[in-house]
């Protein structure tokens, strides 16, 4: 009997891709609010077009803060050298929804999702933690002035083929990456396949005789809020697990920790990556389930898919006697009530120690501080 080959793909794309100027630019207004004012409840949405950029959502906050300013900074940032215009349609929080934050419940209804497996040392999927190294690997590359014509926006897809008995390979990589209009179509093709994609095959001792697909279109010259609108929220697939696991439908980027969208879908990602890290299972999928304006969640979901060496019902207990799971819990576990948002849409929230390397600000939820809780159950 021939055996069965699957293929899955995850894609990734970088700070310069459109949405996630767009995410870049709502956590850069919250990391604001919150330098300022621990208990500022943000809800920012972002909408970019060619050079304008409009801001909407909800700000209650003590905080004095030049949003037009962040826009101008987080675009430059970026590597884009144009000056936006901006539209600040901003209001303060709804009285209704602040009536459940502020006694301690959470900001919204919702589902959210938290995933952890042994394909990679992170305890993530490896089709997503490729996709975002090409990324991160590519835009490296050109801020050292090393990757010749290419610009700020870029995409990547990474397409693994998995065969029961044999080890993973990869069958496609795709890269779509802006460039100058005057570029050297073969020297740029042939850097991105010799100095990004084979260094990241290597890296997981992978196969390089993958197929490959650069700009498939023949041309990438207009790119970011020029050649594409940007919205907040809009690529929450890349920002988690690359499809290999559900998602809520929340979106993360523009809120604070009191929006479960956020601080409970790190919370569960904490939790599965801690489970998977004991060696009680080596996947596990986790979901918790929010009601507005209530404390802790109304449903934990706890599935190892027959990976578990102990009862998924003890893992469940275990959970609810050791961690609060309610925003505040969560929120003071994780430290969530820090500047520290800015750089999350770079490479994914999941998957890292730090978010940012330069200044050591770490990923709480990529902790492993819970191992032993949850070893006591072998």
């Amino acid at each position: 009997m021939n055996k069965i080959s699957n293929l899955f793909t995850s894609e990734a794309v970088s700070i310069g891709h459109p949405d996630h100027v767009c995410d870049m630019i709502s956590d850069s207004i919250l990391d604001a609010c919150l330098t300022q004012d621990k208990n500022a409840r943000v809800a920012c949405e972002t909408m970019a077009k060619d050079d304008f950029v409009v801001l909407s959502g909800e700000i209650s906050t003590t905080a004095n803060i030049n949003v037009e300013q962040i826009v101008k900074d987080t675009i430059k940032r970026i590597g884009y050298d144009y000056t936006p215009r901006v539209l600040n349609l901003i209001s303060k929080q709804s009285p209704d929804i602040a009536m459940g934050v502020d006694v301690g419940g959470a900001g919204d209804q919702g589902i959210m999702f938290g995933y952890a497996n042994i394909e990679t040392s992170e305890y993530m999927p490896l089709a997503i933690t490729m996709a975002h190294d090409l990324i991160r690997l590519a835009t490296n590359l050109r801020e050292e002035g090393k990757f010749l014509y290419a610009k700020p926006d870029m995409k990547s897809q990474v397409t693994l083929k998995y065969t029961p008995g044999e080890p993973t390979k990869i069958d496609t990589i795709l890269m779509s990456i802006q460039h100058d209009e005057n570029f050297n179509e073969q020297e740029f093709k042939e850097f991105i396949k010799k100095e990004i994609m084979t260094k990241i095959a290597q890296k997981y001792n992978l196969n390089t005789d993958f197929k490959v697909l650069i700009n498939p279109t023949g041309k990438f010259v207009i790119g970011g809020p020029e050649g594409d609108a940007g919205l907040t929220g809009r690529k929450i697939i890349v920002d988690t697990y690359g499809g290999y696991a559900p998602h809520g439908g929340g979106a993360f980027s523009g809120k604070d920790p009191t929006k479960v969208d956020r601080s409970a879908t790190y919370m569960a990602r904490y939790l599965a990556k801690n489970i998977v890290a004991s060696g009680i299972a080596t996947e596990c999928l986790i979901q918790l389930s929010y009601a507005i304006g209530v404390k802790q969640p109304i449903s934990v979901y706890v599935d190892c898919k027959e990976t578990n060496k102990v009862e998924i019902q003890h893992i469940i207990d275990t959970i609810y006697k050791n961690f609060d799971l309610s925003p505040k819990g969560i929120i003071e576990k994780l430290k969530l009530q820090n500047p520290i948002y800015g750089e999350t849409c770079n490479g994914g929230h999941f998957g890292r120690k730090y978010i940012d390397r330069e200044h050591k600000i770490e990923c709480t939820w990529e902790k492993l501080d819970s191992i032993d809780i949850f070893k006591k159950l072998v």
